[in-house]
């Protein structure tokens, strides 16, 4: 008898919390953040604006039909404010943590107020007057603007930032603009929390951060990884492996700097294109290594694939160089250094394990083809899926400008210097070869 009453409690009790809208506790999906850092005499100034309704854990008072009293909902401001931006802002000078921290004013706003498009407006509006008390808005829909000071040593300090605040939304972006000294702006924009941004790095912050970005790429990309393997798999002598590695690195240097300049389709589909390429080149190198490989045709197949994947290096790139402070040369060369260490570090394990596996556990032909069908396999439905969705985007003929013209001047220039490039890979292979002939007459 009380099992039918407990299973209709629970029913109902599950149509009950189903049909409730959502409340203060719930995390909002998508939640945009925008910010100004400014370091003046004394001090410095971090301007943020967020949304009221991510501000969890607070009951915002209302009147009306549901709207915000704004005269009661002041107060609550300073402390929603405290507890979810300002505990979770961290700031560094020369490397020193910056421990205190003062609200020096908070404010309601209307998402119609585009006071955040510079910072003397945003940092007027917040110290201004609050809105009117008859002003009728949810609280959902509203703004929350925070005016943060710290006391610092010197403004032209070397200031760094951490902003833990991808708990205010499943989704955080935040877009933060720093103000220099001299008056110049630096535009940052990162989803979720990036850990310490340096807002003015120095050459060498910014070669160490983007050496480790090019080694978690390579480590962390499975397809590279595999194209890689298949790349070298097939030689067990160190002298062809350089030949091959080298090529691959070369073209992939080429399209990546060309790729960071902007010197690559702006179109929608250009990227899901490269990484159907990528695929495709994996698929090629797998069956290659069935049918049998050699090193001549080794090195050109690396060199011209490694052009694609270049390609697909400056997409996890683009996003990053914003970091990169005016030191965009440093970032790219060591951004090449990381990936290079990745890679190395990959067939510094890959090689042993592989000549250990082919003298001890299966011969080395089978061996080569048994490995290289299962990436084959995985290549060929990663090759259909990205297919299927570069199939969604439209291809339309590009407009015949001075724009387009300027466009194809600079990828002409990218493709000599890719020929060039080839041709001396081409010499430096010729003079390799010619001189293991004499060894191999004198055996």
């Amino acid at each position: 008898m009380r099992r039918p009453a407990v299973l209709l409690a629970v029913a109902l009790g599950a149509l009950h919390f189903g049909a409730r809208p959502l409340d203060a506790h719930d995390i909002p999906a998508r939640v945009t953040v925008m910010a100004f850092v400014k370091p003046e005499p004394g001090r410095l100034r971090i301007v943020l604006r967020a949304p009221l309704g991510a501000m969890r854990d607070v009951t915002w008072p209302e009147k009306g039909l549901g709207y915000l009293d704004l005269v009661k909902a002041a107060p609550l401001a300073r402390d929603a404010a405290q507890l979810w931006i300002a505990d979770y802002i961290q700031v560094f000078e020369n490397g020193q943590p910056l421990a205190v921290v003062r609200i020096a004013a908070t404010r309601i706003s209307l998402p119609s107020e585009r006071t955040f498009t510079a910072y003397d407006a945003a940092l007027a509006a917040t110290t201004g007057a609050p809105l009117p008390a008859s002003v009728e808005i949810p609280h959902a829909q509203a703004l929350i603007d925070v005016v943060l000071e710290y006391p610092i040593t010197s403004e032209n300090s070397a200031f760094s930032i951490r902003p833990q605040l991808a708990r205010l939304g499943v989704q955080t972006t935040t877009v933060l603009r720093y103000i220099t000294p001299s008056g110049a702006e630096r535009a940052y924009q990162y989803r979720g929390d990036p850990g310490i941004v340096r807002l003015d790095p120095r050459w060498y912050h910014a070669g160490w951060q983007f050496v480790k970005l090019g080694i978690t790429h390579i480590l962390g990309g499975i397809d590279h990884l595999l194209f890689v393997l298949c790349l070298v798999i097939p030689f067990r002598k160190l002298k062809p492996l350089v030949v091959i590695v080298t090529a691959f690195t070369v073209a992939h240097s080429i399209t990546l700097v060309s790729a960071a300049m902007g010197v690559v389709p702006d179109a929608l589909w250009f990227p899901p294109l490269i990484e159907m390429l990528i695929a495709a080149s994996i698929l090629y190198m797998a069956l290659e290594n069935i049918v049998g490989a050699n090193l001549h045709r080794r090195w050109l197949i690396a060199f011209g694939f490694g052009l694609v994947h270049g390609f697909g290096f400056s997409f996890a790139l683009r996003e990053s160089l914003q970091f990169a402070g005016p030191h965009l040369a440093v970032s790219l060369l060591t951004f090449n250094v990381g990936v290079e260490i990745g890679q190395v570090l990959v067939l510094a394990v890959a090689i042993p394990l592989s000549s250990w596996a082919f003298t001890r556990v299966v011969a080395e032909r089978m061996g080569i083809i048994i490995l290289s069908a299962f990436v084959a396999h995985t290549a060929w439905h990663w090759m259909m899926e990205r297919g299927r969705g570069l199939s969604w985007y439209d291809f339309t003929m590009p407009t015949m400008d001075m724009g387009f013209a300027a466009s194809a001047m600079r990828a002409a220039i990218v493709l000599l210097i890719a020929a060039a490039a080839a041709w001396l890979m081409s010499e430096g292979v010729k003079r390799f070869a010619e001189s293991r002939e004499p060894k191999a007459e004198r055996r």
